[in-house]
């Protein structure tokens, strides 16, 4: 995706470095800079304080930051504390233990001196493969868009729903639910997009909206509260979001908020779909509301906000009283029951097991 007409990807390594270049997410929408990573210890901060974010992209900077942990020190012992180091930075979203276990299945068994210029070479691989896999996917959901413009007698845009971020700075390029957005758009049909401000951190305000005006895409910002109302009053044509992590049955965790507008939808007969790779689906979890850990964030997410002053500042302030308590639960879990479907690289499915195992028979096992 192109930034003031420059084709950047959200995370890339030149040449044979040991070390990688992102985009600095938490400046967006007011500055645009790259950060560089050197260290593990500076993968695992980056991925932490959301320098780094989106299940997609976070896995794949873990595997780089386990790929320079090897470059290191490339003992049996490092294997193994690199990879649950890593693993603790953000333990919600499934891509990154996903990524993790790649790299250390590629590395198991080879002398100690072979182990990072394989890592850094299986990480490469991944990187490679989410480029190619959020192309598919977005073209397998702009499929949907096209039957709903075709629905409507191709009259005026398709009104989309869109929550948190999910666009190219999530992943290493195009993005899971804004991919679909983004290849639509590029096709020829006229999109709409509501864009949730998603608090908080408000990932929706700060970064959907900048990478949609980036693009050209038309778009409006609401308040969280407000996308029921504009599903009551027919506003609403499709929910496209993304996940950190969907259960073998189907449900879908996704940045807190989610839920309730699967509620509204399935109450106003909204579709509502998931967009996910396949590296998303955490085969080893059945029941996402029991089983899926949710990462509770720093209060001072609730309590403050981040914006930019008259004069050009990035300053934070505080919105609730001193010492006011906040809880911050960073994921809820969408039951699959009010999901209309998945969009995977590999098609669209019913959320549910049969469906899931329908595109990935290899896991029925």
């Amino acid at each position: 995706m192109k930034v003031d007409g420059v084709s950047y990807r959200s995370i890339w390594r030149d040449g044979n470095e040991p070390a990688v270049t992102v985009v600095d997410q938490t400046l967006l929408p007011h500055r645009f800079e790259t950060l560089r990573i050197e260290s593990v210890t500076e993968a695992i901060d980056a991925i932490k304080r959301m320098v780094v974010r989106g299940a997609p992209l976070i896995g794949v900077t873990g595997a780089y930051g386990y790929a320079m942990a090897l470059a290191a020190d490339a003992s049996d012992a490092n294997v193994v504390g690199a990879y649950e180091a890593l693993y603790a930075a953000r333990p919600t979203a499934v891509n990154l233990r996903w990524a993790l276990d790649i790299v250390r299945a590629d590395v198991a068994g080879l002398p100690e001196g072979e182990r990072a210029a394989t890592a850094f070479a299986t990480a490469d691989r991944l990187h490679a493969e989410d480029i190619r896999t959020n192309g598919t996917m977005a073209a397998n959901g702009a499929a949907l868009i096209r039957e709903i413009w075709e629905a409507k007698g191709r009259s005026g845009p398709v009104n989309i729903l869109t929550h948190c971020n999910t666009g190219w700075i999530a992943c290493v390029d195009w993005g899971t639910a804004l991919g679909v957005v983004y290849s639509a758009h590029d096709s020829g049909i006229p999109v709409h997009v509501f864009v949730d401000e998603t608090r908080p951190r408000n990932q929706g305000a700060s970064l959907t909206t900048w990478e949609l005006g980036s693009h050209g895409v038309p778009h409006t910002l609401i308040a969280d509260n407000a996308g029921g109302h504009l599903m009551q009053h027919g506003a609403i044509d499709i929910c496209l979001v993304g996940a950190d992590r969907v259960t073998a049955s189907g449900d879908a965790c996704n940045k807190i908020g989610t839920y309730l507008k699967a509620l509204a939808a399935h109450d106003n007969h909204v579709p509502f779909y998931v967009v996910l790779p396949g590296s998303t689906i955490d085969w080893r979890v059945d029941d996402g509301v029991k089983e899926i850990e949710i990462e509770e964030r720093a209060s001072d997410e609730v309590t403050h906000i981040s914006g930019i002053a008259g004069d050009g500042t990035i300053v934070k302030v505080r919105l609730a009283p001193k010492g006011t308590k906040a809880a911050n639960p960073a994921f809820d879990v969408t039951p699959a029951r009010l999901l209309t479907g998945l969009v995977t690289e590999r098609g669209v499915a019913k959320a549910s097991r049969e469906g899931l195992l329908g595109l990935y028979p290899e896991r029925a096992a």
